[in-house]
């Protein structure tokens, strides 16, 4: 064994529930991720919950020499080892902290160049997880925060994600991802590449903020409203879900049909829903 491979060795940790800790083992899709994401010089990275740094370490490995990689972890114990096994490689920092909190906008401010995020997403945090990186991957798009994302995410979610008007898995979620992004699915990944094996298929993403929206909302948060009332009961006609909000009769003068469900309608027309309220 080398001095290299010494150093990143990897740690012995039990996977703990409560963090939804399932710890990717198959060197064939870490190959296939990396590959994805292709890092190349002056990279600013940042990989969410790199646990027992099975990509982590290979990614070190291609990185350029100008490149730098944020680890966010919210295990304490696991940071602290990361820390350890990382001390002598002055690319590499750790960050303690949750998520779903954290404001990614402030490693943006430290470079040059956007971010680029990834990581082995758990499940049960995934979809307000992905809410709150598009968030602050488009506050404010002049700042150009998020260059792209690679995550792997519950294959569900990732259809959910991608799914066109018309289809059972069309909603909230796939609304609000293609409002922001280019959505783009990769690859499938079985239970047995991980450890603990999940229950459920798991799939890789990339997604790719857009510098300038191909269809504008005035207000973005008018737009979630809308979306999220409209598929807050999927049954009910547009009329009913976003009653209180906009009225048959400003339906009709848009040209849209109230009687209509909202799995049927797409983006521009949520769009130009939200655009019309007073």
């Amino acid at each position: 064994m080398t001095d290299s491979e010494s150093n990143y060795q990897t740690v012995s940790h039990t996977a703990r529930k409560r963090f939804g800790q399932n710890f990717l083992q198959d060197a064939s899709v870490i190959y296939n991720i990396l590959r994805a994401i292709g890092p190349s010089s002056g990279d600013h990275l940042v990989e969410i919950g790199p646990g027992q740094a099975a990509l982590t370490k290979p990614l070190i490995e291609q990185m350029a020499k100008d490149s730098s990689l944020k680890l966010l972890e919210i295990d304490r114990d696991l940071a602290s080892q990361l820390t350890l096994q990382f001390a002598h490689d002055e690319r590499v920092s750790i960050q303690i902290g949750d998520a779903l909190d954290f404001d990614f906008s402030t490693l943006r401010e430290k470079t040059d160049k956007p971010l680029r995020v990834f990581g082995n997403l758990p499940y049960n945090i995934s979809t307000p997880l992905i809410f709150h990186l598009l968030e602050q991957a488009t506050a404010n798009p002049a700042a150009n925060v998020i260059s792209d994302m690679h995550f792997m995410l519950q294959r569900e979610v990732v259809d959910r994600m991608a799914a066109p008007p018309g289809s059972k898995t069309y909603g909230r979620l796939s609304i609000m991802t293609q409002y922001y992004c280019q959505v783009e699915p990769l690859f499938d990944v079985p239970p047995e590449a991980f450890t603990p094996q999940p229950k459920v298929m798991s799939a890789i993403v990339r997604l790719l903020p857009y510098k300038d929206l191909p269809l504008k909302a005035d207000q973005p948060k008018a737009l979630d409203r809308i979306v999220r009332a409209a598929f807050s009961q999927r049954r009910k006609t547009i009329r009913n879900g976003l009653k209180g909000l906009i009225s048959a009769e400003e339906l009709e003068a848009i040209n849209i049909d109230p009687g209509a469900r909202a799995e049927t309608l797409d983006i521009a027309t949520f769009v130009n829903i939200a655009n019309s309220l007073k």
